[in-house]
């Protein structure tokens, strides 16, 4: 990919930044630099490498889920400033 002047514009204007004339050839520069090195990665063969989403062989560990608090209903209703049987009423925000 080659990187030009508008491209440089299109992602100044992308993120919303202004830059020098000195900082867009620094920002072409460094830009050239990365995509020449993404080209070198993509020349390996990968074809035998299955694909992995961490590098270590772990899986997630999770734990069961385990209610801790219990049923705290009326203890939280009990809190509310306006309630109507076992509801907390809450001001209209919509007509």
């Amino acid at each position: 990919m080659e990187i030009t002047s508008e491209l440089i514009d299109y992602l100044q204007k992308l993120g919303r930044i202004r830059l020098s004339e000195e900082d867009r050839e620094k920002t072409m520069k460094d830009l050239g630099s990365i995509m020449g090195y993404i080209d070198k990665l993509n020349e390996l063969d990968t074809s035998g490498v299955e694909p992995m989403s961490h590098v270590f062989g772990r899986t997630n560990v999770v734990r069961e889920d385990q209610v801790t608090n219990g049923d705290m209903r009326d203890k939280i209703i009990s809190n509310a400033a306006r309630k109507s049987e076992e509801t907390i009423l809450v001001p209209r925000t919509f007509d």
